[in-house]
């Protein structure tokens, strides 16, 4: 059986495991909750529950029904895939599927603000734990712990609590998974009422792929970037400035240029993406966006500002548009 859960939490692990509760099947039915279980049916329970087979059995509720146990057992489990972009993770367990319980999957598309949801999760160890709460908002976005964005997270105010990461958000009212949950927004490391869910369509479409082919490919420019905040700090106040780009890449081949350091030890500005295709690009998050509507091989359209000075004795630099393909 396969188990999803966030990359970040099978991240530097060198081996996972796997609980699972498994239903603790009686040898024979109680007509009633009052009526004892026949001396033969109670030593079978009995020596299988010293021969470890079991360690609970069938108890009675004030109901007057049987309520069955569960047993909890503990399988190794193997990473199949990840999508650190994503922030996604599969595993397989060989267990039996008898003891397996696929969840019911749902839709992310069409979800409403004020919708009433459940995140089952493990907070801060404490396992099997239910949140109820709403959905809060829709169409966030996050960073995925290599710093791509994850764009429409759902938001809720259901606890969602340290623990609670990879763990199912699901429809109050039919019980189908519509979300993972992946991260929360608090300045204490604890609930403050806002976490966030990656949507169902989006956990589909990947785990289908890492299972499929272990790995999810992206399109890349194959160019390493400056992050916005330090970019402001040089005065690029719109657009991606381009650090390195490898002889390898295909940008290098398109013609792009990539910050460097000149003999005196001043450094001169690289290229700066404004554009790819008829999007425009203000920071790296815009960048990664857009290139999520391309696959490996295609051919796009980059705009870039590149400084320059305005004349062969002047010290001024001047932006130039250049289109790169």
């Amino acid at each position: 059986g396969h188990i999803v859960t966030n990359y970040h939490v099978v991240n530097k692990m060198q081996q996972a495991q796997v609980a699972i509760l498994t239903k603790v099947m009686p040898d024979a039915p109680t007509t009633t909750a009052s009526k004892p279980a026949s001396p033969s049916v109670a030593n079978r329970n009995q020596q299988k529950q010293e021969s470890g087979q079991f360690r609970t059995s069938m108890r009675p509720t004030s109901l007057g029904s049987d309520m069955v146990d569960y047993t909890r057992k503990i399988y190794k489990a193997k990473v199949i895939g990840v999508d650190p972009g994503k922030d996604i993770a599969v595993l397989k367990v060989d267990a039996p599927v008898f003891d397996l319980y696929p969840i019911s999957v749902g839709t992310s598309a069409g979800l409403r603000v004020g919708q009433a949801c459940l995140a089952i999760g493990n907070p801060f160890g404490l396992d099997h734990t239910l949140t109820s709460g709403i959905i809060s908002g829709m169409g966030r976005e996050i960073k995925s712990p290599v710093g791509r964005p994850i764009s429409n997270v759902i938001q809720t105010d259901a606890a969602i609590n340290p623990g609670n990461s990879g763990g199912p958000l699901l429809d109050a009212k039919t019980g189908k998974l519509i979300g993972m949950s992946t991260a929360i927004f608090s300045t204490s490391g604890a609930s403050a009422g806002i976490g966030f869910a990656i949507p169902v369509d989006s956990v589909k479409f990947i785990v289908e792929t890492l299972i499929r082919d272990g790995r999810v490919i992206r399109p890349v420019l194959g160019v390493s970037l400056l992050e916005s905040k330090q970019a402001r700090a040089l005065g690029i106040n719109k657009g991606v400035l381009v650090l390195n780009v490898p002889t390898t890449s295909p940008a290098f081949k398109a013609g792009m240029k990539g910050t460097s350091r000149t003999e005196a030890g001043l450094i001169e500005i690289g290229d700066i993406i404004v554009k790819v295709d008829d999007k425009n690009i203000d920071t790296e998050a815009d960048l990664f966006q857009a290139l999520e509507n391309y696959k490996p091989g295609d051919r796009i359209k980059v705009t870039v500002n590149r400084p320059g000075s305005e004349s062969p004795n002047s010290t001024k630099l001047k932006l130039k548009k250049v289109t790169l393909t």
